[in-house]
């Protein structure tokens, strides 16, 4: 078994900041691709942001040049800086991990609970 636990949302000021944080914890042997995906009231879930092992990043255009994804292989952690944020940025925001949790073993997805972002105007 996997655990992501998200930290980091809550209520912000069009324009303003926030940084979300997952922590996995769980049977690990390693994590490839970690990302943020985050689901608007009404809306299908969406990805904002990805990061394979080695740091190469992927985002989706609503976000480019606002949020940064980022990770610590190390401590199993994955970080979202969103700066600018927007009354359209409201939604819960998902974590997922892709997850190989023997050697040579299959990768499997797992997601966290999510945690709410609003964007006040």
């Amino acid at each position: 078994q996997v655990q992501l636990v998200e930290s980091g949302g809550g209520l912000v000021q069009n324009g303003g900041s926030l940084r979300l944080s997952c922590a996995a914890s769980g049977s690990i042997f390693s994590i490839e691709t970690m990302a943020w995906y985050r689901q608007a009231p009404g809306k299908q879930r969406e990805l904002v942001a990805g990061i394979t092992r080695s740091g190469s990043t992927n985002y989706a255009d609503s976000v480019k040049g606002r949020f940064t994804i980022s990770r610590d292989n190390a401590r199993n952690t994955v970080h979202l800086q969103m700066n600018s944020l927007k009354p359209e940025d409201t939604a819960v925001y998902y974590c997922y991990a892709n997850v190989r949790t023997i050697v040579a073993g299959p990768l499997k997805g797992w997601w966290g609970h999510g945690t709410q972002v609003t964007v006040s105007s």
